[in-house]
Order: structure tokens, then C-alpha cells, then sequence
């Protein structure tokens, strides 16, 4: 089943009435904002500057008269030995891309970060582009003359998106690609389940999807799955203490461990914990998944608004049979239908279909949730300082 996406909570902005000024705000202004609306990206927060400590961040609104109507999260990047920064604003800014003027943000935006010594600036516009379905994806996998996700037709193509795209182009900024130049730090494509469905009433309003519903859409290994956690006795808890920081970050260690990965430590979890939980509480929460009392999987889940997101997970090698992972999906999603989200985001995934790709796997894993893949317009570069875009690029290539 394919559900017709809500409009964008990120782009139901109304079109400004006069020129926008933009200024720095304060991060109570911040929160406030991003409390009215329905979904900003947690990377878009006032929380998320003190988790990112070896970079400056501002918090900037754009002011219609006195109303603040846009807000964005800056993170900026020093040039060694220079005063100058490149101004990142990650799965941002919050501004209103359907009224179609996008110059009429981006501009004063420019100047306020350029006047805060940027050399050059990357924004990641949060409007989709493209939509494909569990099945059609299962489909590309499947297929031998299907290698990437843009090959396949998706079944929805974003207008909004489109407009947005080749403004950005006409206003001269330069899209990332994750090879050359600076790495794309934020993925274009995402997996979603989405948690609203029609209204029966078929008036083209969206109700929320029943337990049943989500489960129904998922496919049958992750359904038997899912069963097997449960009769197994696998238990799901909650919490947000110090414990279960130090559980998770042990069971983390472990899992970077066998999958050759460099884990990061236990500080920045703490860090990332208190930051978003002081902006509002409960926004960051672990999920343990014990059977007969041993810790077999691990998640953390961050939900802003109506905007829920896997965001870290671990898993022991041992009792792989008991089905703890599934187990900690299946309860988040669950607490996530109970919160009233929109939407349960497991992040990002590669644009590979090809079966042959070691990352093929992670694709499969979250296609059988039943949701969708999603691409969004990934993150865009302004040079403001050719000279010293271009040698701040050669610094980070020689760093890798």
C-alpha cells in the first residue's frame, strides 16, 4: 500500500507579505518555533549546536515585519588560522520553499551568514523529491537491469521538490555528491514508514494507521519476526538514565566491534542525550531489548513533533535467534504510533540496488518494515569566498 505523503510541515509556510530580515534569535525563540510545528529535523534544534562542540552554532530566524516565520540552526566550520567558517545548516533551514520564492529566504540568509564570516555556505532543503514503494524497491533488487534507486519510477514526483531543485541551480548554489569535493554529510535518501493513512471518508484527509495495519504492511519475515521476539520472551524497555547509556554504549562497542566500524563514545551519547532531552524532555530515549535478563539489542529513538527517528542501534552477537532487534524496531514503531507520529524515519540508505553491493543488506532489513524510500534534495553549496571555498575544499580532501 502506497499512502499519499502529508503536506510538508517544513514548507506550509505562508508566503511573506514584504521583505524577510534575517537575525540572530534566541534559542528559547528557537524551541518555541520549532514547538509549533509538526516536523523539523532534530539535526535543525537548538540541542543539536551543544552535541556538535567543535563547531560554532547560531540560531537564526527569518522575520516577516515582527512575526518570525523561518528558523534555522548554523553550525560554523573554521578555516585553520583564519576567522572564517563555512556555515552549515544540516537538513535545513525551516523556511517556506511551496511559496516558490526561494531567493526571497535565501537572500538575506546570505547576507546574515557572510556579515558572521562565512566563505561559503551548505543547506539540506528538507523537501522530497521522489517517493518508491516497499514493493517497487523489492522489485529493483530483484531485477537485473536495476543498479540504483533512481532508475526505478517512483510513484511520486514532488512538484514542490522540482521547483525547489531549479531555483537553487538559478540562484547559483552547487549540489553535493558523496564522491569529490565535500562529502555529502547527510543522506538524500531515507527509508519511512509512514503512520497516517486516507480517511476513510474519502475526503482526502489522513487518519492514523492502526497497529495492525503497520504490522499487516510489513513483510512476512519481519511479521514472523517480530512473533518470534514475543513468544521467545524478549523483553523492550525504556529509559533514559545513566545505566542505560552505559548499556547501550557496551552493547555499541561491541557491535562496532564485529562490524569493523570506529564507535563513537560513550560522552557524545551523554552529550547528545542531555542536549535534546533539555530542549524537551523525552525527545531522546534508549530502547533495551533483554531476554532472560541479557541485553541483546539496543536503539535510541529521537522524535520531534510529529517526526519520530531511529537514530543509533546495537545488537549482540549471541541469542541472534531470539530476534531482538526486530523487537526494538517493532516497539518503537509502536511508540511511535501511540505519540501520534506522522511518520517513523529509520534514516538513511544508500541509492544501491544491486545485489552484488555490500549495502544492499541494510536496503533489504528496512524495505521489509513496508514503508518507503524516500529522496529528498539532498545538501546544496553557496561559495561566498571562491578562493577560500576552494582551499578549504583541498584541506578536507587531504584529511578524508
Amino acid at each position: 500500500m502506497t499512502t499519499p505523503p502529508l503536506t510538508s510541515p517544513q514548507t506550509a509556510v505562508p508566503a511573506p507579505s514584504g521583505p524577510l530580515a534575517v537575525r540572530t534569535i534566541s534559542a528559547d525563540e528557537h524551541r518555541s518555533f520549532v514547538a509549533s510545528r509538526r516536523s523539523v529535523s532534530f539535526l535543525q534544534t537548538p540541542g543539536w549546536g551543544a552535541v556538535k562542540a567543535e563547531w560554532r552554532h547560531e540560531s537564526i530566524g527569518w522575520f516577516d515585519g515582527t512575526e518570525l516565520v523561518g528558523a534555522a540552526l548554523v553550525l560554523y566550520r573554521q578555516v585553520p588560522r583564519l576567522k572564517r567558517y563555512l556555515a552549515y545548516l544540516p537538513e535545513g533551514p525551516v523556511i517556506g520553499y511551496a511559496d516558490g520564492e526561494l531567493a526571497a529566504w535565501l537572500t538575506p540568509m546570505t547576507a546574515h551568514l557572510k556579515r558572521q564570516g562565512a566563505f561559503g555556505i551548505r543547506i539540506g532543503p528538507p523537501v522530497v523529491l521522489h517517493r518508491w514503494d516497499a514493493a517497487g524497491v523489492k522489485e529493483g533488487i530483484a531485477s537485473d537491469e536495476v543498479s540504483r534507486l533512481g532508475e526505478l519510477p517512483p510513484y511520486e514526483r514532488s512538484a514542490e521538490g522540482a521547483t525547489v531543485v531549479s531555483q537553487l541551480h538559478e540562484l547559483g548554489w552547487q549540489k553535493l555528491t558523496a564522491e569529490g569535493g565535500f562529502s555529502a554529510g547527510q543522506p538524500a535518501f531515507n527509508f519511512q514508514i509512514p503512520l497516517r493513512r486516507p480517511s476513510e471518508a474519502g475526503d482526502g484527509t489522513t487518519e492514523p494507521r492502526s497497529e495492525a495495519d503497520v504490522l499487516k504492511g510489513m513483510n512476512q519475515l519481519w511479521r514472523r519476526n517480530v512473533k518470534k521476539a514475543d513468544k521467545a520472551g524478549v523483553e523492550v524497555t525504556t529509559a533514559t538514565d545513566d545505566e542505560a547509556l552505559a548499556a547501550f554504549h557496551e552493547l555499541y562497542v561491541h557491535t562496532a566491534e564485529r562490524d569493523r566500524f570506529t564507535p563513537r563514545p560513550l560522552a557524545y551519547f551523554r552529550t547528545m542525550r542531555d542536549a535534546l532531552n533539555a530542549d524537551e524532555a523525552g525527545r531522546f530515549t534508549f530502547f533495551l531489548a533483554h531476554h532472560e535478563g541479557e541485553l541483546v539489542a539496543a536503539t535510541i529513538a529521537i522524535r520531534v513533533g510529529a517526526h519520530y527517528w531511529y537514530s543509533y542501534g546495537a545488537s549482540s552477537t549471541v541469542k541472534r535467534d531470539v530476534r531482538g532487534s526486530n523487537a526494538v524496531q517493532w516497539a518503537m514503531i509502536r511508540a511511535a504510533l501511540d505519540a501520534g507520529c506522522d511518520v517513523y524515519d529509520l534514516r538513511g540508505i544508500t541509492e544501491t540496488l544491486d545485489a552484488d553491493d555490500a549495502h544492499v543488506g541494510l536496503i533489504q532489513f528496512k524495505v521489509g518494515t513496508g514503508g518507503e524510500a524516500v529522496e529528498y534534495a539532498g545538501e546544496w553549496d553557496l561559495p561566498v569566498n571562491r578562493l577560500l571555498y576552494r582551499a578549504f575544499d583541498l584541506y578536507m580532501n587531504r584529511r578524508g
